[in-house]
């Protein structure tokens, strides 16, 4: 037996050992898919809501955002109150909020669209479709953390690919409103998109502490 061997059987015997005198008091694997699977299911009404042919207030969307608020608000009371978690603490934290925020801000920009007058263009489109898509994929890796590493870097690599697609449509599409002779329209449209990106850079940090944590599991 190698000596690397030897110590990783040592660690192995003692995270036994540590686990059966402080045993987890809450499953927060559970409680962390539990909050992204809400979370695109409030993304699937966000692209519903979109694809209106006029646009009504984004009632039931703001509803289930606060009632996956509700979700994040008592993870991180479980948070506090535990004595071991699986992962680093502050991983679950960060990665909890951030997920919230993905919804956040697709309900901020619903609100604004519907407030300001803003119509669905084909950015607008874009950029919350790869959204969808993006949450979906950290819906599938949270499922997998801790189970199969290599199907939760796989969901990462396809995450990471609509990341890209939201930061690519927004520039292109700020390029083009900045040629446009419409200040007010270009004002309000201004809003709409940088809130879709901050959607997208939600989902980028999302996707971060989930390589995080797989690193730390491996």
């Amino acid at each position: 037996m190698d000596e690397k061997t030897n110590d990783l059987k040592k660690t192995g015997k003692m995270r036994g050992i540590f686990g059966s005198l402080f045993p987890q008091k809450y499953d927060f694997e559970a409680m962390l898919v539990e909050q992204a699977e809400s979370t695109f299911a409030g993304m699937e009404i966000f692209l519903q809501w979109i694809n209106e042919d006029a646009l009504t207030p984004p009632d039931e969307l703001i509803r289930i955002g606060s009632e996956v608020d509700l979700i994040r608000y008592k993870l991180e009371a479980r948070l506090i109150e535990a004595f071991s978690t699986p992962y680093n603490r502050q991983d679950i934290y960060t990665f909890s909020r951030n997920i919230d925020y993905i919804l956040n801000y697709a309900v901020e920009t619903a609100r604004e669209m519907h407030a300001f007058g803003v119509s669905p263009d084909e950015p607008i489109r874009e950029m919350s479709l790869s959204l969808l898509y993006g949450t979906r994929h950290v819906v599938e890796g949270t499922q997998y953390l801790g189970v199969d590493k290599g199907r939760v870097e796989d969901s990462i690599r396809k995450g990471r690919r609509h990341v890209h697609a939201i930061e690519d449509t927004y520039i292109a599409c700020m390029a083009d409103l900045f040629r446009t002779d419409d200040p007010m329209n270009a004002m309000k449209k201004r809003e709409i998109y940088y809130h879709l990106r901050d959607g997208g850079k939600a989902l980028r940090i999302t996707l971060y502490i989930m390589h995080k944590v797989v690193v730390g599991l491996a």
